[in-house]
């Protein structure tokens, strides 16, 4: 754990003592509020109990603040993502974003010829996708619909309609797209109520 961490922990306990303080509340009416022994209070505050979310939840939510306002955690993190690539059926997949659960951002590169003469295979998941063709043209299957979008172009759909992703042309095509959980939509342009689903699959199956 690098040094910045370190101070940061270091100094939770003395942070929290002036904090509570200065509410005028004692260790007995925190301890009933957050159901947290007065004696992990009294060692959590004089730095000989390490913070753990098991008792900054409690806390922040009895003192009604942010668990990194509680904290005091550094405001100057990097907020550069760091994506490592991957390849998945032949494309390339880069990762814009670092959330799990969430809404999720890829870049996909899609290599010159790469589904020429492939049949598609449509697919069908969990979620709501949106993207975005920087170039190239794609060519996208939604169930019965055959499209094919340029540059510019935008999408949305609800995953659980059948789809595929390939070359429209034997150019390559790069775009974005972004996967979102069931129910977390975009500008709604297709529904789709499904009798039958199939498997789930990988978001970067597609």
């Amino acid at each position: 754990m690098s040094d910045e961490y370190e101070a940061v922990l270091a100094a939770v306990g003395p942070r929290l003592r002036a904090l509570r303080r200065r509410r005028g509340a004692t260790l007995a009416a925190l301890s009933e509020a957050t159901d947290i022994p007065i004696s992990t209070l009294s060692r959590l505050e004089s730095g000989q109990r390490r913070p753990g979310l098991e008792l900054l939840l409690p806390l922040a939510k009895a003192y009604r603040m942010p668990i990194d306002e509680l904290v005091g955690a550094p405001t100057d993190l990097d907020p550069r993502v760091h994506p490592r690539p991957f390849t998945r059926n032949g494309m390339t997949v880069v990762p814009l974003t670092r959330n799990p659960g969430g809404l999720q951002a890829f870049k996909h590169i899609l290599p010159a010829g790469l589904t020429e003469g492939r049949e598609p295979d449509p697919r069908s998941h969990e979620g709501y996708h949106w993207l975005y063709v920087l170039s190239g043209r794609l060519r996208v299957v939604l169930g019965d619909q055959d499209l094919v979008l340029a540059g510019g172009e935008v999408a949305e759909f609800d995953t659980h309609l059948p789809h595929w992703f390939g070359n429209a042309d034997a150019r390559p095509v790069e775009f974005l797209s972004i996967l979102g959980p069931q129910g977390e939509r975009f500008h709604v342009r297709a529904r789709y109520q499904p009798n039958d689903l199939t498997d789930p699959g990988d978001p970067c199956d597609d």
